[in-house]
């Protein structure tokens, strides 16, 4: 895996491995996740509630960080990362996709204070369809 922020490494272990319990401590408590294609959700229960009920329909799945930018905005870190996504629906059949993640941090960089996704919700749908 490349070189990452520690609590933006410990997002992406939590969600590989769907460990929901490891995920919410990752978030600010009034934290922010602004999905594509989808309602914005605050604070850590409704952003933990959200993930289970996304990959519901990959049993298999992995994001795998590929690239990183980090860089600060009114001085808190910002952590742009392009992702390459592979899963399989539960027929089997293949997905796969690039992403990009932006990620908020808190300015002493221990949690996630907002997140925003970012792929081709068509491309997907029609993937798991």
């Amino acid at each position: 895996m490349i070189a990452l922020p520690e609590v933006v490494a410990r997002y992406f272990a939590a969600i590989n491995a769907e460990d929901y319990d490891a995920l919410g401590p990752v978030f600010a408590p009034d934290a922010v996740l602004r999905a594509v294609g989808g309602i914005e959700r605050r604070g850590r229960v409704e952003i933990v509630a959200h993930f289970p009920k996304v990959l519901a329909g990959l049993p298999e799945h992995d994001d795998e960080p590929t690239r990183a930018v980090v860089g600060t905005l009114d001085d808190h870190p910002v952590v742009t990362v392009e992702i390459r996504f592979v899963g399989r629906t539960p027929g089997g059949a293949p997905v796969e996709f690039d992403a990009v993640d932006v990620f908020d941090l808190a300015p002493d960089g221990s949690v996630i204070t907002a997140l925003s996704t970012w792929y081709d919700t068509a491309a997907v749908g029609r993937m798991v369809s």
